[in-house]
């Protein structure tokens, strides 16, 4: 609110220079559509991967320690139907122990600025009334194309359930639909952390629904 505010004045000033000067112009157009449909995500069981207690003893010491691979259902449930994408958020951002990865999602800091580990997302099964492929879009769902079985989830692009038609992939008017989201999780190398005290997983992610 303060940036626009302070904005305001130069915007005032350059009008008037329009008018005084007759210098070119150019116009602002705001737009954009509010829609009556509305979709609503839901993870089973709260939207809680646990892994329950860890020993230190059995973390390796020099390398990551992949935990046992976990999966929770993801329901996306609209009013009416219609195409919609959905984009992942970290909320634990620049916490991951393999920085610069644009798959991994961070489990948070311990002792102050310790990585804990990292953890990934797959879409896999998603199921509708009708057949279904995942899909991705790296330009915030102006072009889609169907995304390979087996790839993790890009943070910045974002995810859709479609198919292809002629050659062309694009996400499908939907009510329904649910999809299996794998969690691949691992933490850092022991011995870059101070485990003397017991520390908690503590990843988060958002899962956004974009309206197309």
């Amino acid at each position: 609110m303060n940036k626009r505010l302070s904005a305001l004045p130069v915007v005032l000033l350059l009008t008037v220079a329009s008018s005084a000067f007759a210098a070119s112009s150019t116009d602002l157009t705001v737009t954009g559509l509010i829609t009556p449909v509305s979709c609503t995500p839901s993870l089973a069981n709260g939207g809680i991967v646990d892994y329950g207690k860890i020993s230190a003893k059995d973390l390796y010491q020099n390398r990551h320690t992949r935990l046992e691979d976990k999966s929770i259902q993801l329901t996306v449930s609209c009013n009416a139907a219609s195409q919609f994408a959905i984009r992942t958020l970290d909320n634990r951002e620049d916490t991951s122990s393999l920085p610069g990865g644009t798959q991994d999602f961070g489990l948070g800091l311990i002792n102050g600025d310790e990585k804990l580990g990292n953890y990934s997302l797959e879409f896999k099964n998603p199921v509708a009334d009708v057949a279904l492929k995942t899909l991705w879009s790296s330009d915030e769902g102006h072009t889609w194309k169907i995304f390979p079985e087996g790839e993790l989830l890009v943070r910045s692009f974002w995810y859709a359930f479609g198919n292809t038609n002629g050659g062309v992939s694009a996400p499908a008017f939907l009510q329904q639909v649910t999809v299996d989201m794998a969690v691949y999780t691992q933490i850092a190398p022991a011995n870059t952390l101070n485990l003397t005290n017991e520390v908690r997983l503590d990843g988060s992610a958002t899962l956004q629904i974009e309206y197309l």
